[in-house]
């Protein structure tokens, strides 16, 4: 089955600050795609197979509208695993963070809020 949500786009102020604030918390490079001025996706993580597509977490957009800001969507973003070392790299970062890490039961796992560079309030799950 495909995933039913196709694209996550994070509406952000400043390219160069989003693009250093993820890069350092989800341990990725960014890149501006040829041709998509005002978008910036994450590389591939280094031992990730095809189905582990980065493009699908999230993407940096200047021009699709939006505001950065706290009240609009959540994407969830997952910690790969290591959703205290997210928390963490959230700080390192300049990010705050808006609720610690809580477990919502079997189905869900733990999820944690955070503020990112842009004012956007963004979760991490670890199931």
């Amino acid at each position: 089955m495909e995933d039913l949500v196709v694209w996550n786009s994070i509406p952000v102020s400043d390219m160069d600050r989003a693009c250093k604030f993820y890069s350092h918390v989800l341990g990725l490079p960014f890149t501006t795609p040829p041709g998509m001025d005002g978008v910036a996706l994450p590389g591939r993580p280094p031992a990730a197979d095809e189905s582990q597509a980065p493009s699908r977490i999230v993407a940096f957009n200047l021009y699709l509208g939006g505001q950065p800001g706290a009240a609009g969507p959540t994407v969830f973003l997952s910690s790969l695993g290591d959703i205290d070392g997210m928390l963490e790299r959230v700080r390192e970062a300049g990010g705050t963070i808006d609720q610690d890490k809580e477990y919502q039961g079997e189905m869900i796992g733990w999820t944690a809020f955070f503020i990112d560079s842009e004012g956007n309030r963004i979760a991490i799950e670890q199931m």
